[in-house]
């Protein structure tokens, strides 16, 4: 029974970790959405996009390589250097804010005080055409992200399980007990998007800027008529999501590769919305932790009862709809999400 119950601690703690990789996805979506109201279907895609890059850069490929050669019948591949990886995150940053410049200026630019249908829309469009542009320039084969910086002594990111978690617990229990598995990468992830958090919020509360994005979100023609250029914030706050999709892509991808189904990692952001809300930074964490928690500690208690041996539930079986379920709950009784704003429009 002991044993049984620090199997569900250990479940219940690589579901916290779990839960605050959703959360790096989520916060670029709250970021939009604070800053102009959009729902950005296309986060997900720009986590993959962002990773995709950040890989090709440092493995020095050439873009649009195997459209050069079915051109032109040459055998281009690489540039033949590699760029370390401090660098490439660099240069990668520079891309993302390169594309928010391009998603103000040919797309949201044309769309100012439309209806949120048509900008939601206008996101499903562009998801779906940085996901084939992508594959145009980086090629759709799955990438290894190594951060490796060996000048630097610094060894890339951490992978495993960490032993001093396992070696620190492994006395807790019996001798079928041996100790907690917590995979040291999602301990990383979990630093960062605390970072995330704080910067942001401090960011969003307490600077002129953020400030701005938040009379922006309230209504765009009261901000530029105080001046407040709509076209300036809509570019920082896409190029802060875009940054946001990076760290996400990179963690995401050291922890699964970077390949194409890494887009939908946009599915699982949802109901960490739904359940934080959909203008709160710090409620992008606690619904990931939620979520995470929740959906692991649900499946462990399911596939160790009886009903769960009888019914032949396995690893995943509930992991895949609970977070749904969850979600469809908290809009029922509270769609606003936890720490969301209450809206209420009088007609």
């Amino acid at each position: 029974m002991l044993d049984q119950f620090l199997y569900g601690i250990e479940a219940a703690l690589n579901g916290l970790m779990t839960g605050i990789m959703y959360s790096l996805v989520a916060l670029g979506f709250v970021l939009i959405f604070k800053a102009s109201g959009v729902f950005n279907y296309a986060q997900g895609v720009m986590a993959l996009f962002g990773a995709m890059t950040l890989v090709s850069i440092q493995e020095g490929r050439v873009p649009f390589s195997h459209i050069i050669n079915a051109t032109f019948g040459t055998k281009i591949h690489g540039f033949g250097w590699e760029v370390p990886a401090l660098a490439a995150i660099g240069l990668t940053i520079g891309v993302m804010i390169l594309f928010a410049w391009l998603v103000e200026r040919y797309l949201l630019k044309h769309l100012i005080n439309q209806e949120p249908v048509i900008l939601f829309m206008a996101t499903i469009g562009l998801a779906y055409f940085m996901e084939g542009f992508g594959d145009l320039m980086w090629g759709s084969d799955i990438k290894v992200i190594d951060l490796a910086m060996p000048a630097l002594g610094v060894p890339g990111l951490p992978q495993g399980g960490s032993l001093f978690i396992e070696n620190a617990t492994s006395g807790l229990g019996t001798d079928r007990f041996f100790g907690f598995f917590i995979d040291k990468l999602d301990i990383t992830a979990a630093i960062i998007a605390m970072l995330l958090v704080v910067t942001l919020t401090i960011f969003s509360q307490y600077s002129k800027t953020g400030r701005a994005l938040r009379a922006v979100a309230d209504d765009h023609q009261a901000a530029m008529s105080v001046g407040i250029s709509l076209r300036t914030i809509w570019v920082i706050v896409w190029s802060i999501a875009g940054v946001v999709a990076l760290v996400a892509g990179i963690m995401w991808g050291a922890k699964s590769g970077v390949q194409f189904s890494l887009s939908l990692i946009t599915l699982k952001a949802l109901p960490v919305l739904m359940l934080g809300g959909f203008t709160s930074i710090p409620g992008a964490i606690i619904g990931g932790m939620i979520i995470g928690v929740g959906e692991k500690v649900f499946e462990f208690i399911v596939s160790a009862s009886w009903f769960g041996d009888a019914m032949g539930f396995t690893m995943n079986a509930t992991e895949n709809w609970f977070a749904y379920v969850l979600a469809l709950i908290f809009l029922v009784f509270r769609p606003q999400g936890l720490f969301g704003e209450k809206i209420i429009e009088r007609v």
